[in-house]
């Protein structure tokens, strides 16, 4: 049996030639132009984010390849759509990642609360340094709507895709100057109600693990600071540990505390990681929890109660978040105004504090 000829040979593509098989997509057309996806999305739909020169251009290079969006079947989708995106950003600073048992249990709420009203959920990780590319499942048409799980520091960014009517709800605190509608717990008024219990039990040198240039736990900090001062207690009753949200972090910086001598007998942490990870590393330098030192944890994930100690935290309201999330979502796909909302905390006290 002979063989079929070869196939004749072609030159292989170039630099600015698409090498995906099948429809010419719009990753194609940004590679070539050297654009991102999400400028070449709004240059396409003649947003003005993107610079007249930037659109021409994109624009020429589409219609060179034969590269069409189709305007009527995307508003159709919308129209019809049941599915909304919920971005999770990476912040390499604060090194909070998807996995993070609070992640979880908010995408587990907002999971709730969409079913409960007919709609899908969509679950997509973006750069936090390159958050312009959350709008892209609401350019494409794939969702109707953005709800971002974390502000960092995003707050310009987040106005920005507000001011290009791209429907979004954040998680987060309400900021001045905020065009967009952020959903979060009472932030402020968690810290103090973390440090006015730690004063009643005794405590009067303090230790503040978490990142104070966020937004949420900038609060905190702020909300522990009127506490101290309220009760006669200067600036030098805390020390505060930027770890963000790393345990491992933590652990280090504590410990670096505990060798150097320095004498405090409170923790108070903007997460239950942060608070669980230095508990061993207390009494491996000879510290008890809570006789020597009283630990305060924040967000009340469900393994709090089972830590040892079990741990006294500042509980988030998840549950009601995802409701308030998705409500206030609805409201901005609908057209309406939807304004920030802060929801209620609450000071659940466990063993870790109880000296």
């Amino acid at each position: 049996m002979s063989l079929p000829p070869a196939p004749p040979e072609s030159d292989p593509p170039g630099p600015g030639t698409p090498t995906r098989p099948g429809r010419l997509q719009m990753a194609d057309i940004a590679r070539i132009a050297g654009v991102s996806v999400a400028t070449v999305s709004r240059a396409l739909n003649g947003s003005t984010e993107v610079s007249a020169a930037t659109r021409q251009r994109i624009t020429e290079l589409a219609r060179s390849l034969n590269y069409t969006i189709n305007i009527s079947a995307k508003n159709l989708r919308l129209r019809h759509n049941r599915t909304v995106a919920v971005v999770i950003p990476y912040d390499r600073q604060t090194r909070l990642h998807v996995s993070d048992p609070f992640f979880l249990s908010m995408l587990g709420s907002l999971a709730d609360a969409l079913t409960d009203r007919g709609y899908d959920m969509l679950v997509s990780r973006i750069d936090a340094d390159q958050l312009e590319n959350a709008s892209l499942s609401y350019d494409s048409g794939t969702a109707l709507g953005i709800i971002l799980i974390g502000q960092w520091h995003s707050h310009d960014q987040l106005n920005r895709l507000a001011d290009q009517g791209v429907p979004l709800v954040v998680w987060g605190a309400q900021l001045p100057q905020q065009r967009y509608c952020s959903v979060g717990g009472d932030n402020l008024g968690g810290g103090r109600l973390a440090t006015r219990h730690l004063i009643e039990r005794g405590c009067r040198r303090f230790v503040f693990l978490g990142d104070p240039t966020t937004p949420e736990s900038a609060l905190r900090l702020r909300g522990h600071q009127q506490e101290l001062a309220e009760a006669g207690l200067g600036p030098q009753a805390c020390r505060v540990l930027a770890v963000g949200f790393d345990a491992a972090r933590a652990r280090t910086e504590v410990g670096r505390l505990l060798e150097q001598g320095v004498d405090f007998d409170a923790v108070v942490a903007c997460s239950d990681v942060l608070a669980t990870a230095v508990v061993p590393v207390l009494r491996l330098h000879g510290r008890e929890v809570p006789r020597d030192v009283a630990v305060v944890g924040y967000d009340d994930i469900e393994w709090a109660s089972h830590a040892d100690p079990p741990l006294t935290t500042v509980r988030q309201p998840v549950a009601r978040a995802g409701i308030e999330m998705v409500e206030a979502l609805l409201e901005r796909v609908a057209g309406r105004d939807a304004p920030p909302r802060t929801l209620p905390v609450e000071l659940v006290v466990r063993q870790s504090s109880m000296r």
